[in-house]
């Protein structure tokens, strides 16, 4: 008796089978798309991808075997065929199967799990230390043996944001300083955070870790060739979470030691600038561009978010006295989303933004702020501190 629906489901079957084998090759083969890991560059990462292949071949094999003895004895059971159901309980051998078996799948599974995540935190043997600290929303990086730190905040232009302008190649991957590390050397980070929770988390290098307030979390990468490798925050940290890309950009040895001496005489002549004067043109030229870190709350205009942010134009503060402008960017509000930049600017940015606040969204107060200012308003609050 011909039984089409027969051979139509065994036609599904067989090639439901094929798609299965199809997704388990190439995410064996380390296929480069958007349904599977990106391409490893470090012996983590390749970890994590093999351990995931590993486990996704598992659970597919449990898959087949038991949904291919379920659909056969459905089939082959069927009450149309006057099969009836049996009666029976307190099969030892069947009791003893269904415990050993998954006892023993779970054991192959666990074994390489544990020593994966037993070798992601194994820091030793690192020949440098990279801090990471999080911040709303901006990262900042400290190469505790080279005397180097700098944050590196999102890049993306604020008309492409605003869907004014086309996306570009990297939309909201970009940023103005990316973390440089040496390939081939195992790198120590410390992982920590300034107001909220955040993540740091770079796919292509298996690393992810969070940054917590108060903590210090460790882990470690290798990175086997150079590149450019891009990632994100991938903890929910705010209004802003979007905007808060990490890059990554390996380079021999000999370039990074060439950039740690570019750092450094960037360093220096950021110091040296702070004891010059500067003209308005010059101030609100650069208190334009580090405005844009303010643009998310107070907005590209200065209007601000009623009652959440408060505008800048025609503010009290930013038409009063140029002492507490300052304080208030410096120190900030605590308890609110408005964060203290004496750590996080220099003083030439903290006068050149005083600057443009002042001057800009209508406000036009003709002030004009000097690092300085800023240099002495730093030294009264060190010695009400008492740190100096």
């Amino acid at each position: 008796m011909s039984m089409p629906w027969l051979a139509e489901l065994r036609g599904v079957t067989a090639r439901l089978l094929a798609g299965a084998a199809v997704f388990l090759m190439s995410g064996l083969a380390f296929a480069d798309y958007a349904l599977n890991f990106q391409r490893p560059v470090t012996e983590i990462a390749r970890d994590i991808l093999n351990l995931h292949n590993l486990i996704v071949v598992i659970c597919a094999v449990i898959l087949v075997v038991v949904f291919s003895v379920m659909f056969y004895a459905l089939f082959a059971h069927r009450k149309s065929r006057g099969h009836k159901a049996a009666t029976f309980h307190d099969n030892s051998t069947v009791e003893m199967a269904w415990t050993i078996v998954p006892f023993v799948i779970l054991i192959g599974m666990a074994i390489p799990s544990t020593s994966t995540l037993l070798k992601m935190d194994d820091v030793s043997g690192s020949e440098m230390t990279v801090k990471i600290t999080g911040y709303q929303w901006k990262w900042r990086y400290d190469y505790l043996d080279h005397d180097v730190g700098f944050f590196s905040v999102l890049s993306t232009p604020r008309e492409q944001i605003e869907n004014k302008a086309d996306k570009g190649d990297h939309y909201l991957l970009e940023v103005d300083s990316p973390l440089v590390l040496p390939v081939g050397k195992k790198v120590r980070i410390l992982v920590t955070a300034n107001d909220v929770i955040h993540s740091w988390w770079v796919p292509a290098l298996g690393v992810k870790k969070d940054a917590i307030p108060g903590f210090i979390n460790e882990i470690w990468t290798r990175i086997d060739e150079p590149g450019i490798y891009r990632g994100q925050c991938a903890e929910l940290c705010g209004k802003d979470h979007g905007f808060m890309p990490v890059v990554v950009k390996a380079v021999s040895v000999q370039e990074f030691a060439a950039w740690v001496m570019q750092k450094k005489e960037l360093a220096a002549a950021a110091a040296a600038a702070a004891s010059q004067t500067w003209s308005m043109a010059q101030l609100m030229s650069r208190g334009k561009v580090v405005y844009s870190q303010c643009a998310a709350c107070h907005g590209p205009t200065g209007q601000g978010v009623p009652g959440v942010f408060p505008a800048i134009a025609g503010s009290k503060v930013t038409t009063g006295p140029i002492e507490e402008n300052l304080r208030l960017i410096m120190e900030g509000v605590p308890g609110t989303a408005m964060q203290a930049f004496a750590e996080q600017l220099n003083d030439v940015d903290i006068a050149a933004v005083a600057t443009y606040q002042r001057n800009a969204f209508g406000n036009n107060t003709g002030d004009l702020v000097q690092p300085s200012q800023v240099k002495a308003l730093r030294k009264l609050a060190s010695v009400f501190r008492g740190d100096g």
